[in-house]
Order: C-alpha cells, then sequence, then structure tokens
C-alpha cells in the first residue's frame, strides 16, 4: 500500500463520492487493514513483539492516536491480570503485599512510558498527557486495591500496610519523574486520607487496650526492656497503674515501628499529636490515683477505671516517676529510632536527649509533652502542700494568727509551719531517694516545685490577708518581720539546695511586698521598725544551719496517729559529724542535706530533650 501510494499521489485523501473506483477500492483495503491490525491487537494472547509490529502498521496508516490508545489498553490489560493472579494471597501477605502491587502498577507504568516515547516520541503533548492521564488512573486503581485488601484499620498489620505502600510508592514516584511523570501529589492526595484513617484507628484501639485492662490484646507481646523499667514503680496494693503504663509503651513502640521514613516525613507530625493526647489521658489516669482527687472529675471514659488510691508519699512518688520515666527516657529511644535521630546518654539513669533541631515537629511536640507532665506534678505537689499545711480536721496551720499573736523569737527561727516544711522536704528528698533511684532530676524538679507551691498558695489566700486588713485586729512590727523571715527563709532553703530559686524569690517579694503595703496602711513604718534586707538573709542561712544541727527541739503543734502530719523537725543521723559555726553565712559547707543535691537550672528546663541550637 505505501508503495502504491508513493507511485499514485492521487490516492492519498479522503474518499469522495465521485471518486475513481480503483482509488474507492483501495481505501476500503486501507480501511480492512486498519480493522484487522486492530483486531490483532486486542487479541488476549498478543505478545509485545506482535503488538510493536500492529501498532507500527497503524502508525504508517495515519492512525496514531488509535495506535497510542492500544498500547495503553495493552499495558493495562496485561497490569490487571497479574493483579488479579496475585491478590488471592493478599490475605496471607497482609504486611507486604502492598510492596508487591506498587511493583507491579509503577514498574507497568514505566514499562508503557517508555514504550509511549519510543514509538511516538517525547515531544508530542497529545501522547504524553494521555500517558499521564492513564497513568493517574492506574495510581487510583492501586490505592482503591490496597485499600480493599487490607486487615481491618485498626490492626498493625494495616498500619504497616499503609506504611509499606507510602514508601515504596513515593520512591517509584520519584523515579518516573526522570521519565517525565509526576505522579507524586497526586498520589499523596490519594493516599494521604487512607493513611490518617489507618494512624487514627490505631490509636483509637490503643486507648481501648491501655486504659479498659479488660481488652484482650492476643498479639501484644510485651517487651522485657518496658516491663522492667516500669515495674520499679509498680504500688504494691495495685498493680494496675504500672500495666497500664507498660501497655502504653509497648503499643506506641508496636505502631511507632510499622512506620518507614516517608511516612514520618508526611504524617509524623500527626503521630506525635496522637501520642501526646495518649499521654495526657494516660496522665489523667494518674492523677485519678492520687489523694483529694474526685472519681467525678476527669474524662468520662476513665470513670468507670478504678484503682487503689495511692496514700503513700512513696506510692505517689512512684507514679510520678513511671510517667516521667516514659516521658524522659523510654519515648525518648523509641522516637530516635523511629525518626533517625542522634541519642546521648545524660549521664543520669538511661535518660536520652534528642537533638530537635533535625525534627522541627518535636519542639511543639516536647513543650505540651512537659506541660501534660505538669498536670502530675503540679497536682502532687499541690495536694502535699495542703496535706501539711491542713490538719485532718480541716484547720490551718500555716494562718495569719502566727503573725498578729506569737512573740519574737529570740533566736530568729522561722516560724514552725516553715520549720515542718523544711523537715517534710527533708523527709520527702530520703524517700525520692529511695523510691526514685538514678531519677536525681525528677527529683530535684518536685522539691522546686513544692517550695514554690507554698508561697503561691499563701499567695492566693485570702482569709489570710483579710486577717491583716481586718482594721479591729492591732498589728505588731515583729509580725511583718516573722513574715519576711518566712519567706526568706523559703528562698534560702531554693537557694541551698541548688533548686532554681527565682521563680520562689519572685513570688516571696509580692508577698512581702503586700505585706509591708498592708502594715505600712495600718501605721507601721517598715522602714523604722524592721532591720535591714541584709539581716534577712543571714537570719534564713542561719536558720537553715541551726535546723540541720538539730540544735533547736521542736514540738508538735498537734498530736496525728500516724505521724507524717506532725510540725516536727527530725534530726539527721549524721548530725555529729557536721562542724563549724551555726552563724556561718555560707551553706555549701553543710554536707548532711545530701538529697538536696545541687542542679542547674538546664537540668530542670528541658526534662525530655535539648536542643543543639544556642
Amino acid at each position: 500500500m505505501d508503495a502504491e501510494e508513493r507511485n499514485n499521489p492521487d490516492l492519498k485523501g479522503s474518499v469522495v463520492a465521485e471518486m475513481p473506483s480503483y482509488k474507492s477500492a483501495f481505501m476500503k483495503r486501507k480501511t480492512d487493514l486498519e480493522d484487522q491490525l486492530i483486531r490483532i491487537a486486542k487479541q488476549p494472547s498478543v505478545s509485545v513483539t506482535e503488538l510493536k509490529h500492529v501498532l507500527n502498521g497503524l502508525i504508517r496508516l495515519g492512525k496514531g492516536p488509535s495506535a497510542h490508545h492500544l498500547l495503553l489498553k495493552f499495558y493495562a490489560s496485561r497490569l490487571h491480570k497479574r493483579i488479579e493472579s496475585f491478590l488471592p494471597s493478599c490475605s496471607v501477605c497482609t504486611n507486604t503485599f502492598p510492596a508487591t502491587l506498587s511493583k507491579l502498577v509503577f514498574s507497568n507504568i514505566s514499562v508503557a512510558a517508555k514504550e509511549s516515547a519510543s514509538m511516538f516520541g517525547d515531544d508530542n503533548p497529545a501522547f504524553s498527557n494521555k500517558v499521564v492521564q492513564w497513568a493517574e488512573r492506574e495510581v487510583e486503581y492501586l490505592v482503591r486495591l490496597v485499600k480493599e485488601n487490607a486487615s481491618p484499620s485498626e490492626t498493625v498489620s494495616a498500619l504497616r500496610a499503609a506504611s509499606v505502600c507510602l514508601q515504596d510508592s513515593l520512591n517509584y514516584c520519584t523515579v518516573l519523574e526522570s521519565e517525565g511523570l509526576n505522579l507524586s501529589k497526586l498520589f499523596l492526595v490519594l493516599f494521604r486520607p487512607y493513611v490518617e484513617e489507618v494512624l487514627e484507628a490505631n490509636f483509637r484501639r490503643a486507648r481501648r487496650v491501655i486504659f479498659d485492662l479488660t481488652e484482650a490484646e492476643e498479639n501484644l507481646e510485651l517487651s522485657s526492656y518496658f516491663v522492667t523499667a516500669l515495674s520499679e514503680f509498680a504500688i504494691t496494693s495495685d498493680t494496675k497503674l504500672t500495666d497500664c503504663g507498660i501497655r502504653f509503651m509497648q503499643i506506641v513502640q508496636d505502631m511507632l515501628e510499622q512506620l518507614s521514613p516517608l511516612v514520618v516525613l508526611h504524617s509524623g507530625e500527626g503521630v506525635l499529636m496522637r501520642i501526646l493526647q495518649l499521654y495526657d489521658k494516660y496522665v489523667d489516669l494518674l492523677v485519678k490515683a492520687l489523694p483529694g482527687h474526685s472519681d467525678e472529675d476527669g474524662l468520662i471514659e476513665l470513670q468507670d477505671t478504678i484503682f487503689a488510691r495511692a496514700e503513700t508519699d512513696s506510692e505517689q512518688l512512684a507514679i510520678l516517676g513511671s510517667a516521667f520515666t516514659i516521658l524522659d527516657e523510654l519515648l525518648p529511644k523509641s522516637l530516635a529510632e523511629v525518626w533517625n535521630l542522634q541519642t546521648a546518654n545524660t549521664g543520669e539513669g538511661e535518660s536520652a536527649i534528642l537533638n530537635t533541631s533535625s525534627a522541627p515537629e518535636l519542639k511543639e511536640w516536647r513543650r505540651q509533652m512537659l506541660h501534660s507532665f505538669d498536670k502530675l506534678k503540679n497536682y502532687f505537689c499541690l495536694q502535699f502542700v495542703l496535706s501539711f499545711i491542713y490538719s485532718r480536721e480541716g484547720r490551718t496551720r500555716l494562718n495569719a494568727q502566727i503573725y498578729l499573736t506569737e512573740l519574737p523569737d529570740e533566736l530568729h527561727l522561722p516560724s514552725l509551719p516553715f520549720q515542718a516544711l523544711f523537715s517534710k522536704l527533708q523527709q520527702l528528698a530520703i524517700v525520692a531517694g529511695d523510691v526514685l533511684p538514678g531519677k536525681e532530676k525528677l527529683q530535684k524538679i518536685l522539691l522546686a516545685r513544692l517550695t514554690e507551691t507554698v508561697i503561691i498558695w499563701l499567695s492566693n489566700e485570702q482569709e489570710f490577708w483579710i486577717a491583716f486588713e481586718d482594721e479591729s485586729t492591732q498589728l505588731q512590727p515583729f509580725g511583718l518581720q516573722q513574715l519576711i523571715l518566712d519567706m526568706n527563709f523559703t528562698v534560702e532553703i531554693a537557694r541551698f539546695a541548688g533548686y532554681p530559686f527565682k521563680l520562689v524569690q519572685n513570688h516571696a517579694s509580692a508577698v512581702i511586698t503586700r505585706a509591708i503595703t498592708i502594715f505600712s496602711a495600718r501605721g507601721i513604718d517598715p522602714q523604722s521598725s524592721l532591720p535591714k534586707a541584709e539581716w534577712f538573709t543571714e537570719a534564713a542561712k542561719s536558720a537553715i544551719n541551726r535546723l540541720l544541727m538539730g540544735s533547736e527541739a521542736l514540738e508538735p503543734d498537734e498530736e496525728e496517729d500516724d505521724g507524717e502530719d506532725h510540725i516536727i523537725l527530725h534530726d539527721e543521723d549524721d548530725e555529729d559529724d557536721l562542724s563549724g559555726s551555726v552563724e556561718t553565712s555560707s551553706l555549701s559547707t553543710v554536707e548532711s542535706f545530701e538529697s538536696f543535691a545541687s542542679a542547674s537550672m538546664a537540668e530542670l528546663d528541658s526534662p525530655v530533650f535539648t536542643d543543639s541550637e544556642p
């Protein structure tokens, strides 16, 4: 036919009514040949070689668009046949089948695109656009197949399958970009919602398994590392809280292990926020186990979860130790593996430091995780402070009457409630050393917050201030002097123990300023009736030394059965080893207070991660 057309130029062109019979017959033979080639191309058994010959024939017949359509249809049909033969095995290979599907789909797209460029050229926009449109349909087909054949969304297998599919598919998309096919954005638009759906379903399952201990989880194999790390904080009266902590870490670890690098890149922030929500709910559960908490408070889904109350100091500290270990040790290590970050030992226990400068999304997450832990820490501190401020009968040990009726102390010691505070902090530090071994950072955080909480409570206690403002009450200069001494004493406790004392100092200064204002308005001139500011600082330091030396025996203000609520300072066993003048203003030589070891601000500001940035 090519030869006939070359020899007879009149044969070229369309058929018209007055066309000579020869030309009409020629055009009919041409149409018949075209139909025959199309039928051959559509045969299921046609090989690639045969198809190429057929398509070249169509191209020579001037039917390039039809040939291109048949080419894409051939590769689509071949792909679907391969997938149909593979699908029965998806139920067996639930974790890895998306990898095979991705390979089948994207390798088929790649071959088809190369054949299209080879036969039709890569500079024809019409053909190139057809390839892109066809490839997009195949990608949609892949996404649908993965969704239809994956395990239920709440299973770890579904999370693994989604992660593998996203990782492999985006890698293939990167390769195809060199061939002029940009499918990454389309794939993410189609597939990310499914990844988010699977993540949300997995975290819903995690909430059930962690907080409903009757929920069966047959595939949950507990890591001995998590069991060992958290079992040391078990409460003897009830191990359910420890079980919750272990389950928390195990389920989070199981989910994190399924995430591929590209899932972390595109959905990592969502994963972090869901871990935060899970941890926040875990903290709410721990708060419920502390004294003073109402079972009617908190989240509805936790109201039916019943645990034994942590009544003793050691049990309450164990609860904080469990939450802090997850926050400061276990989660950082798990995240470091998934986010591919460097970790370093802090030199304290097993705590890990993550360099968040290479993962900016961790910075905000870190801040919110600390805020969540603060709920537990602050609740513990408030209840602890209230337990020594109020007696069991509800009477206030720390009230304005101390500064209105008591006579001046010749030894310039703080008032009995603040001596009791000093004693309680010592006792708690000893218990913390036993319950939280290797967790000096947490011990310092708690003791610093306890000191601060006392002054915050005093600052907010309106009945305390109303008593001073009452015109019928007579004020004396020594009352103001004693209150200022108590505030300085509290600041010096924090300074001496090495806590970050600036916040304590700020709150104490606010209390002193308010007291001076009230006393001044009542006719007492602080300039003429009070010693210099340096006197209060030295008196507070001297008082700490006297109390550490045990030179003053203090009597309790009321009897209690368990001894924990006594306003009394117990002598330290090693007090006889101390030497030096009790009047010294330098407290760094006192060694009996080892449980109040010094701490820097840097240690207390960031108990989970540190940034490498200045």
